[in-house]
């Protein structure tokens, strides 16, 4: 787990330096192209279905908190695989095969680590009395519902299915960072694993972060060299700071 963590942080600059090629990044010389919204449903299912494999089928007997983490887990990526790439308005858009296969190697690491993990270990009854599950269940629903809040905006905008729309997203956290999304999974991940209290999902939110941060960093950079009238106060992804 060390080693795992470590390898998200080792991996930041790179992300710095170079934005994957998808969406609103998206350029050639990267492969071979699949479908935008098959491409998000294969890399999200891959978390949702072996985490409930390695869960399900673990030793341990199951808690209430045990349960909570599971339908927290279960929820989101049920929305990710299951629900959001079928909203999208991304007519015609693709993904480059590469990046795909990436994030399925990432998700099958990530999702068996912490599914054999809360499959295997046994919370205590009193465990959703303790307050690291009552903060990091707090903190984790907050950052799900401005992750989900923010995404919801992003395809207001994109009207009448044109992939090549964007637009500025204006109102509520979008006044403050350009990126409330990411900013959100964010918040929502470092809530599981405050409140699971285990290494995996501390790793998970490190690579969380060292993910989705470089990327609202070159957002943020995208939008303001592409509209002239992109607010100036507005940070990245940290209100006020970054």
């Amino acid at each position: 787990m060390t080693g795992w963590t470590a390898l998200a942080v080792l991996l930041v600059p790179v992300q710095l330096a170079v934005s994957a090629p998808y969406g609103r990044h998206g350029r050639s010389g990267w492969g071979p192209e699949i479908s935008n919204r098959l491409a998000w449903f294969a890399m999200e299912s891959v978390s949702l279905v072996l985490f409930a494999a390695f869960f399900l089928g673990g030793s341990a007997p199951k808690s209430p908190a045990s349960w909570i983490f599971f339908a927290a887990w279960t929820a989101h990526y049920a929305n990710r695989a299951l629900i959001y790439p079928w909203r999208l308005k991304t007519r015609g858009k693709t993904m480059p095969l590469a990046v795909a296969a990436c994030a399925v190697a990432f998700n099958l690491v990530n999702a068996g680590l912490n599914g054999v993990y809360l499959g295997n270990v046994a919370y205590p009854e009193g465990w959703i009395s303790d307050w690291r599950f009552i903060c990091g269940l707090t903190i984790f629903s907050g950052g799900a519902a401005l992750n989900i809040w923010a995404d919801n905006r992003l395809i207001a905008l994109r009207a009448r299915g044109d992939a090549a729309l964007y637009g500025i997203a204006r109102g509520g956290a979008f006044d403050l960072v350009s990126c409330p999304n990411h900013l959100g999974e964010i918040i929502e991940w470092s809530g599981f694993a405050l409140m699971c209290w285990s290494g995996p999902a501390l790793a998970f939110a490190v690579w969380t972060a060292a993910n989705l941060g470089p990327r609202a960093l070159a957002h943020h950079r995208w939008y303001r060299a592409r509209f002239a009238d992109y607010p100036a106060r507005r940070k990245a992804l940290i209100p006020l700071v970054l």
